[in-house]
Formats: structure tokens, sequence, C-alpha cells
């Protein structure tokens, strides 16, 4: 055969997944549709004639392990943010450390009128580190079994977190309303649910946001994400990765020694594929029965301002800019966004990359006080499309932010070349038609649990990455522990690859 394996999918798993199958001497072909590799984890300058690079849909790193990237030899800086998060309110703002001290719980005191709500807050998430120190290090292990994971933690861990909806112990737990939606936010960001859904869709959603190398502390990549894609490509092709960009494929003959990959016109032969497009992409190529067509429930805006606004709260704008801002996400205001999706209504987060790392940013304003600021609605109606949709959707932002603001947001945003505001809107139609995305679902479906009841007979099942095709592995976000950027997709197809091949070797 031509190839040993094709990889369908230029994103950061695809990428892994080439480094490490050429590393070890596997010939590997990888084919990307757009024009760079990168997917989701870009930097790119949507502003034209200004020189800022914006991590245009994916943010920040928590998910990709410190194993991975020292054994891929990645030469990356991931900084932390001073705050972890800051959420204002008519009078003030929680703010909390990310080493959090006494400026933490006197924020608490102020907020909650009471003590006990940092108390329930140190004991809850203790509780979410016991159960992520548990988890942390299976990632780049074969799946572990339910069992296995729940005799490490304790009764009411396993009870709060796992078994039962998140939205029960959040509310059992705790008092103020403002204390529960910065809780229940981990377990909404790009998953549409409701905190007491059965699914437990929301617990799942919760786990992936805190069990980032046994921490869940979310970083900051210097150079913006396009730097952590940039340096896999770097890894992947001096390991001799074949990396072909602007490629579409168009079909796929999987058989049961090996596949066929039908793209513009080239028929690669190899006796593997592996897919970074989402599950529903990869059954339309195999001519398989097409699943339910996943929908984001995400509004993404990026700006470009000329200095951060002043806040009414009082407190420096460079300390409650630096993690992540909360807006419109009290526990009931989410509740209420869930069962009601509008693009009327703010309900998300933002983040302020550059007063962490300027690098992304052009000397003349690195020089100054710009500043990019990255907001991620959650709940938002897949429906809600076009022009207008996204003009509702920045109105509604910028009445949830001036309402803590001093000035108007109006005020301070940067203006491109052509006297524009430097304001982009991405709803999940628009994120679907850039990245092909079904419905702009950034986790290509929705996330499952780490781990499973019982333990698969191929490589591909105790690895979590196995399609209807024994040739054919899912390498993404689609894979059992895909989602976010962490290369685990990519990391665990590669090593069924290589366990397949050393047992028939």
């Amino acid at each position: 055969m031509t190839h040993d394996v094709v990889i369908v999918g230029g994103g950061h798993n695809g990428l892994v997944a080439a480094a490490l199958l050429a590393r070890s001497g596997l010939r590997t072909v990888l084919l990307e549709r757009l024009d760079h590799t990168g997917g989701a984890a870009v930097s790119e300058r949507p502003f034209p004639g200004v020189d800022a690079r914006l991590s245009r849909y994916s943010y920040l790193v928590s998910l990709l392990p410190h194993e991975l990237i020292t054994e891929l030899g990645l030469k990356l800086e991931l900084r932390s943010r001073a705050t972890a998060s800051y959420t204002p309110y008519d009078g003030g703002g929680l703010l909390v450390e990310t080493h959090e001290g006494r400026a933490t719980a006197e924020s608490f005191r102020a907020a909650t009128g009471t003590g006990s709500q940092y108390e329930a807050w140190r004991a809850f998430y203790g509780d979410a580190e016991e159960l992520a120190l548990a988890v942390a290090p299976t990632l780049l292990q074969p799946l572990p079994t339910t069992e296995s994971i729940r005799e490490q933690v304790g009764d009411g861990v396993w009870e709060d977190l796992v078994a039962h909806p998140l939205g029960d112990a959040i509310e059992r737990r705790f008092a103020s309303d403002l204390v529960r939606g910065v809780v229940a936010t981990d377990g909404l960001i790009g998953t549409y649910a409701s905190l007491h859904d059965p699914s437990l869709l929301q617990n799942r959603c919760f786990l992936y946001h805190l069990i980032g190398n046994g921490t869940g502390e979310w970083r900051v990549p210097v150079g913006g994400m396009g730097a952590v894609t940039d340096e896999l490509r770097r890894v992947a092709e001096a390991a001799g990765a074949d990396i072909r960009t602007g490629v579409t494929v168009t079909s796929v003959d999987a058989g049961l020694d090996g596949v066929v990959v039908h793209a513009d016109g080239l028929d690669l032969e190899a006796r593997w594929m592996l897919s970074g497009v989402a599950p529903y992409v990869l059954a339309g190529l195999l001519g398989d029965p097409l699943p339910t067509k996943p929908q984001g429930s995400q509004l993404k805006i990026n700006v470009l301002v000329d200095r951060l606004p002043r806040l009414r709260s009082g407190i420096d704008p460079s300390v409650a800019f630096a993690g992540t801002f909360h807006l419109g996400e009290t526990y009931a205001q989410l509740e209420r966004a869930f069962a009601s999706p509008s693009p009327d209504v703010a309900c998300g987060e933002l983040y302020c990359h550059t007063l962490t790392d300027r690098s992304i940013l052009g000397p003349e304003l690195a020089a100054g006080d710009a500043q990019t600021l990255t907001y991620f609605g959650i709940h938002w109606p897949y429906d809600a499309r076009g022009p207008e949709a996204k003009e509702r959707g920045w109105r509604a932002f910028e009445a949830a932010i001036d309402a803590y603001l001093e000035e108007p947001i109006a005020s301070v945003l940067a203006r491109d070349a052509h006297g524009d505001p430097c304001v982009e809107v991405k709803t999940p139609a628009d994120i679907e038609g850039d990245l092909a995305m079904p419905g702009g679902h950034i986790f290509h479906g929705d996330l499952r649990w780490p781990w499973v009841d019982r333990l698969g007979h191929t490589p591909a099942e105790r690895w979590g990455v196995q399609t209807g095709h024994a040739r054919v592995l899912v390498c993404g976000s689609g894979a059992r522990r895909g989602g976010a950027v962490s290369g685990i997709g990519g990391h665990n197809a590669a090593m069924a690859v290589l366990d397949h091949e050393n047992r028939h070797a």
C-alpha cells in the first residue's frame, strides 16, 4: 500500500497523531481541506489593517497533558492568569484569585454577607480536585473502568459530581445565586443543557473543565492558539509526516484490511485511516447512515479595544479582566437562558489574552494600552444566524457589559483600516461554515464520561477511538476523551494503531 496511515483533518489532534505515528516509522500522510492546519486552534488577523493575531475560535489551554508536551518535545509556553474569575454585580464584584488568598475570601464575604459561602466553595472544589486527580492520570492510557475511578473517590464526591445532576449539588451546597452561577458555568461551556438534565451532560462538561493536569487551571498560550498548532505541525513534519493542505476528502472505502481515501482526484490506499473530522462528517464520507446532527449553542465575539474600560465597582480593570469575566451568569440567569434561548440575552464569559501575553499584538499596539477581548456566549439558539442575529447578539453583549462599566464599551473600541469597530461575531452557523463542524458544535457532539463500564476487546475499543469499521479510527474531538484543545484524541488513536501493529508484527 502507498501509506500506512492516512489522517483526515489537520486540527491539533490530527497533528498529534501524525507526529506520533511518523515518529514510530509508519508512512503517514495528513490531508486538510483548508489552506492551513490548526482547525479551531488558530491565530488570525480578523480586522483589516490591524496587527493583532487573535485566537479566533479556541482561546485557552487546560486539558493538554504535560506528559504529552514532553513526549512530543513541544516548545510551548503556557502562562497562568493572576485572576481565575471576576463576576460583577450591582455594587461590586466577586473576585477569585488563581492562587486564592485574603482578597478572594474578603470578596466572597462582601458579595454574600457571610464567610460560609467561601468555606462551601473550598469544600466543593476540594471534592472536584479529588475526582480530577483520579481521572487526569488515565487520559493518556487505555480507558479505565467506572469502578476503578469510583473506588478512588469518596461516596459524596461520586454522588454529587457523577451520579446525580450537578444542579442538585450546587443548590444544596451553596445559598448564593451569584456563587451558584460561577460554579455552574463550567458545566455549560459549549453545552446546551439544564443543570438538572437527567442525561448528566452538564456533569460531564463540568468534569472536563476541571480535570486538566489534575488542577483544572486554564492557561494562556504565548503567541496565541496558533502557536500551539504551529508547533505541533513542526514536530509532525520533523518526524516525517507528509502534510498536505487544500485537499478535500470526498469519500472513503473501508475494508477489513485497509482503506482507500478519495480526495480531489487522488486515491490514497492505506492500512489505517484516522478521522479528525466530526463523526457526523465521517459517516457521510463512509456512506454510513447519518447520526443525529449535533448543534452548537455558543456565540463567539472577538474584540480589540484601545484600552480596557473602567468598572463601576472601582476594581482595577487589569485585575478584573485578567481571568474569566462572567456576564449574565448567575444561577437563575443560566437556567432562564437555557429555557428560553434568545439572541437578545447575553449569558457568557469574557477573556483578555493580552493582559497575560502581549506577543499577539504588533509592536505599536503592544507598546500602548490596546487589549483583546474574546467573549464566549452560551445557550445561543442555533437557528439564529445571519447579520441581523449577529447584530442582536452584539447589542445584547454590549448592554450586559455596559451595565457594569463607567463608560460604554463602544467608547474604547479600536478601529480598523476602514474606520469600522474592531468587532467580529461568530454564531454556530458561522463556525459550521468556517470549520466544517456540524451545527457549529465545538466538541463534535456530546461529551462522554472518560471511562467505561466494561473494557473493550480491540485496541481501538480499549483506547476509546473505535468506529464501525475496523481500519477507521476517530482521532479528533469525537473520540471518547476528545473535546477542547488537548491532543488526547490524537494520542490515543495513534496508540491504538501502534498497539495493533505491535500485536501483529
